[in-house]
């Protein structure tokens, strides 16, 4: 007999067991359960090992290609305004007895195409104002000509005289009204450049006439090189 009071006979006797709770089998069902899991498992594993694979391989980035790069200038954007300043004459131009230093360029000044800058020497006792004004074509220009003629900068009441200067080149010399400075304007155009040189110094005592010749073809000589026909 056993410990529990059953003898070997009354062992054998017993009916097969019952189902345990939550729907498990008895120990016989329950090893075909396990092998059944078990090749289950297997097939989930090389399953997930096949989509792993597969997911490896399209994951997989492309060849990267040679990276180049590019020397072309860029071009300036269509309507940009042209810079008309390397039309002006530099403070080196000027041959006089004192040295007269450049300011910065300005460009389109009154807002017409152009460029203008000043030159003055070190006292600001003598100042030279060169503007030049691009109009459409040379008739254009010959007409702005007339008009300053009409009325020069200043205002001064001098009588126009003949330069030797670009085309129509003409002088006009007087004291302002306030008797402040003397003006010396030489006007002038070049092809569709329209041209005011303006030099102020002390009153009663014009620029020299061959001094401002001389400026005059100078920056007419720089027109003539820069400028598109």
């Amino acid at each position: 007999m056993s410990a529990d009071g059953l003898g070997d006979g009354d062992f054998k006797a017993q009916t097969p067991m019952q189902p345990y709770e939550f729907g498990y089998s008895c120990p016989a069902m329950r090893t075909s359960l396990v092998a059944i899991a078990a090749l289950t498992t297997a097939g989930m594993l090389v399953g997930a090992s096949a989509v792993g694979c597969g997911s490896r391989s399209q994951s997989k980035a492309p060849p990267s290609r040679p990276v180049t790069s590019s020397t072309a200038t860029p071009t300036p954007a269509k309507g940009q305004p042209t810079d008309y300043s390397r039309l002006l004459i530099r403070a080196a131009d000027i041959n006089a007895p004192v040295t007269f230093k450049a300011s910065p360029p300005i460009q389109n000044p009154n807002g017409k195409p152009g460029a203008a800058t000043t030159f003055t020497d070190d006292d600001g006792s003598h100042v030279i104002h060169d503007t030049i004004e691009i109009l459409p074509d040379p008739a254009a220009a010959a007409g702005a000509l007339n008009a300053a003629k009409a009325t020069p900068p200043g205002p001064i009441t001098g009588t126009p005289v003949k330069a030797n200067v670009g085309t129509g080149g003409v002088t006009i010399s007087g004291d302002l009204p306030d008797k402040s400075k003397g003006v010396t304007v030489l006007l002038f155009t070049e092809g569709k450049a329209f041209v005011t040189l303006e030099f102020d110094g002390p009153t009663g005592v014009p620029a020299p006439p061959e001094f401002v010749t001389d400026v005059g073809q100078k920056q007419d000589a720089s027109i003539k090189k820069g400028l598109p026909a």
